[in-house]
């Protein structure tokens, strides 16, 4: 058992390993793309497995704008979101920021927002991510949102 809570399935990180050096085309955005870039977001949701105590894969989308992404998000159940979103710079660079949303909606129970608040610093650790946003509501995540966040 690891320091924290909760242990990262060795699974989940291979795949992130394998995303993050992945080749990116000139538009869209991704998360966790097997080799394959289309024009909208790719995004992989990990989950706490509760009888284990590890974080595992949820879903996968390969091609969801973030609208569609924000219907999918549960009601209310906590998830991890990792995307790779690219991002136009003011001078005109882009980049593509690798970013933990952790998504914890206000009806979630208690003691699951605890259990996956106490396991979100070490999974941004295991999965070397450094732009980390918290939100409480779905609805709160859009485009400029997140653009917003990441340029500032």
């Amino acid at each position: 058992m690891s320091q924290s809570t909760c242990d990262v399935d060795p699974e989940v990180l291979q795949k992130l390993r394998k995303f993050r050096f992945s080749k990116r085309s000139q538009k869209g955005s991704a998360a966790f793309v097997h080799e394959l870039m289309l024009d909208g977001l790719f995004c992989f949701q990990v989950k706490i497995d509760r009888e284990r105590l590890c974080i595992v894969e949820d879903e996968v989308h390969d091609e969801i704008t973030i609208e569609d992404l924000v219907e999918e998000l549960p009601e209310t159940s906590p998830r991890y979101i990792v995307l790779s979103y690219e991002l136009t710079h003011n001078d005109g660079r882009k980049s593509y920021p690798l970013v933990l949303i952790y998504y914890a909606p206000v009806s979630t129970k208690p003691e699951l927002h605890m259990l996956y608040a106490s396991a979100k610093t070490y999974f941004q650790q295991r999965a070397d991510i450094n732009k980390v946003f918290d939100i409480r509501e779905a609805e709160t995540l859009s485009d400029e949102w997140l653009q917003e966040k990441l340029l500032s």
